[in-house]
């Protein structure tokens, strides 16, 4: 019968570097000289894992998260427009979405607030104003009539823009700022609300061929918003210091325009956006071709001059 004298207590198999097992740490679960995993003592054991806790910063900038959840807040009342058959107040409203997500990313680099919360934030709010939206707005627009291809032509629509935004975080940290890797989710919006606000500019009746031109121009958005094509950024602009005289004219000139027919210039300027990507990739392949074929005609040319001198 064994008992314990002079008062000591008796020993925790558990203990570790004289430590009982209560103050251990959460991680500190396995016995020193033996491991959970059956190895017999003096033989090392495998790694065991330990989880790592990582801290999580607390709280949230209050600016431009408000400034994008009223982005968000717009494109919901897209949808709600669309479904009630207002598809005007709809495409304006996915406008006013996308004045929403120009602002939000100014503040925050302005304030200094940017934040990866933000980042991702403004990413899933950029799907439901400028992906689900305007693919809503679209199909019950014009795309009803064509019965499974209407509702598979604005499916394709949100896929490849939640595709686009997928591969612009990725590469957000590793790409050059100047230019965009396929056309813009927010552009490829203000497309398809742009043609609604000039159909309605012209009367919104009658007899058109706006089924077909619109399910078309939904199967093109799609496209490329998934390419390689690469788009002008505009990030390198800096209205903050001095511009030469004629700028300043340009924009004052443009402003005038915009006041007096907004419909036509919203049209117009972003399709002319749109195609500018196609129409510049098509212009470097020119140039590339009208390169080899003048240095084929040299490599060329120094081989027929000898031979004509040949007797």
């Amino acid at each position: 019968m064994s008992h314990v004298s002079g008062g000591e207590q008796p020993a925790d198999p558990h203990a570790r570097d004289g430590r009982p097992a209560a103050d251990l740490p959460w991680y500190a679960d396995g016995d020193a000289d033996e491991a959970d995993d059956g190895f017999p003592q003096g033989v090392p054991s495998r790694p065991q894992r330990r989880l790592v806790r990582v801290p999580m910063r607390k709280g949230v900038y209050i600016l431009p998260n408000l400034i994008t959840t009223a982005g968000l807040f717009a494109g919901f009342y897209s949808i709600i427009s669309s479904l009630h058959g207002q598809f005007l107040y709809a495409a304006i409203a996915i406008m006013a979405a996308n004045v929403f997500d120009a602002l939000d990313g100014r503040v925050a680099r302005v304030t200094n607030t940017t934040s990866r919360f933000g980042i991702e934030y403004d990413s899933l709010c950029d799907l439901v104003a400028f992906g689900v939206a305007p693919a809503i707005l679209v199909y019950c627009w014009a795309l009803t009539t064509w019965g499974t291809f209407g509702w598979l032509a604005a499916s394709l629509y949100v896929t490849c823009g939640a595709l686009r935004l997928a591969r612009f975080n990725v590469q957000f940290d590793n790409v050059e700022k100047r230019h965009f890797i396929g056309l813009p989710i927010p552009a490829a919006a203000e497309v398809v609300a742009s043609t609604v606000m000039l159909y309605y500019y012209f009367g919104g009746e009658g007899a058109t061929y706006r089924h077909l031109i619109v399910l078309l121009m939904v199967y093109a958005l799609a496209g490329l918003m998934v390419s390689n094509i690469r788009y002008f950024s505009f990030k390198e602009i800096d209205i903050y210091h001095r511009q030469p005289f004629w700028v300043l004219v340009v924009v004052i000139l443009a402003l005038k325009l915009f006041i007096a027919e907004p419909q036509i210039c919203l049209f117009t300027t972003f399709i002319l956006y749109a195609a500018s990507g196609p129409a510049r990739s098509l212009w470097i392949y020119g140039r590339r071709l009208a390169r080899r074929a003048i240095a084929a005609r040299r490599l060329t040319s120094p081989q027929r001059s000898s031979t004509v001198g040949q007797p």
